[in-house]
């Protein structure tokens, strides 16, 4: 299992404390593989892309306007966390106080 967030953010945190045999990747040091983060984008769109967040504010119109995808990419802080992988499916916390968290898994089409 693979945790994506970022080591200071206390929903990463509460996820970690909930789980067992799992490893931790700080966003903005280890980036999100192609693979995983193409995947979220098919499911999530642009509600990976937290636009409630400090880092949101923060951004120019310019940046603001950039795809979701390169956006990302150039800030990775931007994104709702956590991404959980796990080898049946993938998770992550996207719109988790309005509902549960959606499952999607890159490899069924």
């Amino acid at each position: 299992m693979r945790i994506f967030g970022l080591k200071n953010c206390d929903t990463c945190r509460k996820a970690v404390k909930l789980l067992d045999g799992y490893r931790f990747f700080d966003v903005r040091i280890d980036l999100i593989p192609d693979q995983i983060l193409d995947a979220a984008l098919q499911e999530f769109g642009d509600d990976l892309v937290n636009k409630k967040s400090t880092t949101w504010r923060n951004l120019s119109a310019d940046e603001r306007a950039m795809p979701p995808r390169d956006l990302l990419r150039l800030h990775p802080a931007v994104m709702k966390r956590p991404l959980i992988e796990t080898q049946e499916q993938k998770l992550t916390s996207v719109g988790a106080r309005k509902r549960k968290p959606r499952c999607f898994n890159p490899c069924v089409r």
